[in-house]
């Protein structure tokens, strides 16, 4: 794990795809069911039936939180304040990415499907992204921005 956005990735993608199983698993929804849903948002609803698609589902999504960290990381070397206040801005991204999740990408990919509206629904979505995603997204950043800058000062 010699990258930043790998860390991360690993981290936050781990995090999040076995919250995904646990809140499933409540609601009687097994892992492969889980991945297979996740492989169906750029693969179409033939995802949805075979276990090989689980795979599939698991790249998609590790995939997607690569994009995320990636985001993260350029925005925190570029806006050191994100670094400096690892906790906030990291809750502050979960949140940014919930809203483009479940305001933008699930109503276009499902327009049918209904968004979370209970208090147990919203609470275990804003939970994922911003406790097991953005938190430690911002601190791997954050570790990473104080890493640079010790180099930096280091060379002077």
């Amino acid at each position: 794990m010699n990258t930043p956005i790998l860390r991360a990735t690993l981290v936050a993608g781990t995090l999040d795809i076995l919250s995904a199983f646990v809140f499933a698993g409540i609601a009687g929804i097994g892992p492969v069911a889980v991945l297979n849903y996740v492989a169906s948002g750029p693969f179409g609803d033939a995802a949805l039936h075979g276990a090989g698609w689980a795979v599939v589902g698991l790249l998609v999504h590790y995939a997607i939180m690569a994009c995320m960290a990636a985001a993260y990381l350029l925005a925190a070397a570029r806006a050191p304040i994100l670094a400096k206040h690892p906790i906030p801005s990291g809750i502050a991204y979960g949140l940014l990415l919930w809203g483009v999740m479940y305001w933008i990408v699930k109503p276009l990919r499902w327009p049918h499907a209904p968004l979370p509206h209970t208090l147990y629904g919203i609470s275990n979505a804003l939970f994922s992204h911003c406790v097991l995603v953005g938190i430690p997204i911002a601190l791997i950043a954050a570790r990473w921005v104080a890493g640079r800058a010790t180099e930096v000062s280091a060379e002077a």
